[in-house]
């Protein structure tokens, strides 16, 4: 899908590599620019599983010859993706107005926690500090217990990596029609903050979702995780009254007065106690065989390692690997093609002294 596009990468960590494997994965050419390290310690720094699908030039950008290489290459780009602190790259002399005259269809990629401007711009954080200051973290456990997200899901990837992607391809796009390139300020404070748009709309429909374990996704016994008898987990979201209604006749509950007073809030408590309960009396499979193919909304919850066995998964080929050496295929999917495995993560410097002859250097 994006087969002439090139990107350059400046090496970082977290958000801004995801981003740049995603637009890989899509079939853009991606050339990463790795840090030089001494022998003995590119020979510790195992292939980072974000680098698939890229190619790989090490320099030295603090060294004058190693940074005409880099401008050299990104003048033949179309866009840049960096996840240093704001003025870091300025100071490199590699900042948007610097390569602006050169190349003015550049789309500058900038991947940050906090943004480029305001107070915290500066200062250090990670994926649960700029969600928690956003309000993402806010509903991300029951109620009483800590806020406590899925590791990077929700910040470095979902509020960091894809709303860079997104402002890259929109970027892009202007680039190709007009000829001028922009800067792309993508900050997790931000996406993970647009992120919650989806929630705060149930307020407009009578729903309040400011107190923690009272809106309709946070709260509700029918809308939980409960332990099973193996120490398995199941998932359990019947939102909707006719799947609500399969539920609990599953369940066997469907003649409990209680259960069918779907949205008291009053009894959430009382009947998730009951489930929890009830799920505890057998074992995960048990659960996931008794709800297989029906429409009540729970499923069980998997580690990737068994997640790859599921026949769902399987039938998709979503996971590629062995043991606990797993990658998932590129996603989204296109109509007529399937994506392929994933490749195998480029090693550090492995392009070098291709990229340079390419280049004429």
């Amino acid at each position: 899908m994006l087969q002439s596009i090139k990107i350059i990468e400046i090496e970082g960590i977290g958000p801004g590599p995801f981003a740049a494997m995603m637009l890989a994965d899509l079939g853009a050419e991606v050339i990463t620019i790795h840090r030089k390290t001494a022998p003995e310690a590119r020979a510790a720094q195992s292939a980072n599983p974000l680098d698939r699908g890229k190619r790989s030039i090490t320099l030295d950008l603090k060294d004058p010859e190693d940074l005409k290489v880099a401008k050299a290459l990104i003048a033949t780009a179309d866009g840049l993706i960096e996840g240093m602190r704001p003025g870091v790259m300025e100071r490199l002399g590699l900042g948007p107005d610097d390569l602006r005259a050169e190349t003015p269809r550049l789309v500058y990629g900038r991947m940050t926690g906090w943004g480029q401007t305001g107070p915290r711009a500066k200062i250090a954080g990670h994926d649960m500090n700029y969600i928690g200051l956003s309000g993402a973290l806010w509903y991300s456990s029951l109620p009483g217990q800590p806020p406590m997200p899925p590791a990077t899901l929700v910040g470095d990837i979902g509020g960091g990596a894809l709303y860079l992607v997104i402002g890259m391809l929109a970027g892009l796009m202007k680039a190709r029609e007009t000829g001028q390139g922009t800067v792309v300020d993508a900050a997790i404070v931000d996406g993970s903050a647009h992120m919650m748009n989806l929630l705060m709309s149930m307020a407009a429909v009578g729903n309040t979702v400011t107190e923690r374990g009272q809106s309709r996704l946070d709260g509700p016994h029918w809308s939980r995780s409960y332990r099973c008898a193996d120490g398995g987990y199941v998932s359990v979201q019947a939102l909707e009254t006719k799947f609500y209604a399969l539920f609990l006749d599953r369940m066997g509950l469907s003649e409990d007065a209680d259960f069918l007073r779907q949205n008291d809030k009053a009894l959430w408590p009382e009947l998730a106690a009951r489930l929890e309960a009830l799920f505890a009396e057998h074992p995960r499979d048990h659960w996931a065989k008794l709800f297989d193919g029906l429409d009540a909304c729970v499923a069980p919850i998997l580690p990737p390692v068994e997640s790859a066995a599921d026949p769902h998964i399987a039938s998709r080929g979503i996971w590629h690997g062995k043991g606990e050496v797993l990658q998932a295929a590129s996603a989204p999917r296109f109509d007529g093609e399937t994506p392929p495995a994933p490749s195998a993560p480029t090693e550090r410097g492995a392009d070098t002294q291709a990229i340079l002859r390419e280049l004429g250097l």
